[in-house]
């Protein structure tokens, strides 16, 4: 089974570093498990190439058996972990993509529901709401990179927390553009970019706004917790939530005239209330957004997230 589910996921993200991500193992091992599988049964089930991974005619027939088998195991585990949850007491499961509001909002839910809470972060938000749809999930807050549309399940209620998130820039401190309270993107020509490729859109989105704006900078492929070691260390920038900081080592710009955004929802199973989960939410992004120098600054500038940043 286990074996499988690799096929699945290097077919469903079609490519081998996002598999590796989506599965939590390394790349070289996820390489190496496929050369395995692929020795096992004698032929090459994925071409590689520049574009991804993408299955051979016989891995779209093994992948055409597996898929039931393994989409069986799934609900299976679903059913009894729910099953399990229910007989241990009130739970609610959370999924979440990263945000500075998560500490704020699991502290409101257990006061205000009176119940414990269960919490998976992950980079993707659409595996955020296939694992909603699917009963693994109660409830999912997940951000949409604009021009980049989220692929949502039938059945999912969602409500919007914040049409247009600004994505801020984070460089190290002694950058040039530092100096400046508002960060041009031009400023940026000559730097290095950093990005998660895993992150659902987060490449396409840049890539379109540096497009727009007469850039082609060198890349650097890298997950959160590298990308801040590079930046820190003046080998890169890269866009960041405006919620980040405070910190020392790194400075935290907003860019002229917001060029990159995302929009941030909340999505609840079927029968799952969606208003206590929301209105606990808004209170801990509020709480968060204020908190961070550079976005309370921005917002009392004029700048305009959603109702529930008024300035007013």
């Amino acid at each position: 089974m286990r074996h499988l589910r690799v096929l699945c996921a290097i077919a469903d993200s079609g490519s081998l570093h996002k598999a590796a991500r989506q599965l939590g193992v390394s790349q070289p091992s996820l390489t190496n498990q496929l050369h395995r599988i692929e020795q096992a049964l004698g032929a090459e089930l994925f071409s590689r190439g520049r574009t991804g991974c993408h299955p051979t005619p016989l891995g779209r027939t093994v992948l055409g058996r597996a898929r039931p088998l393994v989409d069986g195991m799934t609900t299976l585990i679903t059913e009894t972990r729910a099953a399990a949850a229910r007989a241990a007491g009130p739970l609610l499961r959370v999924g979440s993509t990263a945000s500075r509001a998560l500490p704020g909002w699991l502290r409101r839910l257990r006061h205000d529901l009176a119940t414990d809470v269960s919490l998976r972060v992950d980079v993707s938000a659409n595996d955020l709401l296939r694992t909603v749809a699917g009963g693994g999930l109660d409830v999912a807050f997940v951000h949409e990179v604009e021009g980049c549309p989220l692929r949502v399940p039938d059945g999912l209620r969602g409500r919007v927390l914040v049409e247009r998130e600004p994505q801020f820039i984070s460089m190290a401190p002694d950058h040039p553009a530092a100096a400046h309270e508002v960060v041009d993107l031009a400023d940026l020509a000559d730097d290095r970019w950093t990005v998660d490729p895993a992150v659902d859109g987060e490449w396409d989105g840049l890539r379109r706004v540096l497009a727009g704006a007469g850039l082609d900078p060198p890349v650097l492929h890298a997950d959160y917790h590298t990308a801040a070691t590079l930046i820190v260390h003046g080998e890169a920038v890269g866009p960041c939530q405006p919620t980040s900081g405070p910190r020392d080592d790194m400075a935290i710009r907003p860019l002229r005239g917001d060029p990159l955004a995302v929009r941030l929802l909340l999505f609840a199973a079927p029968g799952i209330p969606l208003d206590r989960p929301y209105t606990a939410l808004t209170a801990a992004y509020r709480e968060a957004a204020l908190r961070a120098t550079p976005y309370r600054r921005w917002l009392h500038a004029g700048g305009t997230a959603g109702p529930c940043l008024d300035m007013a």
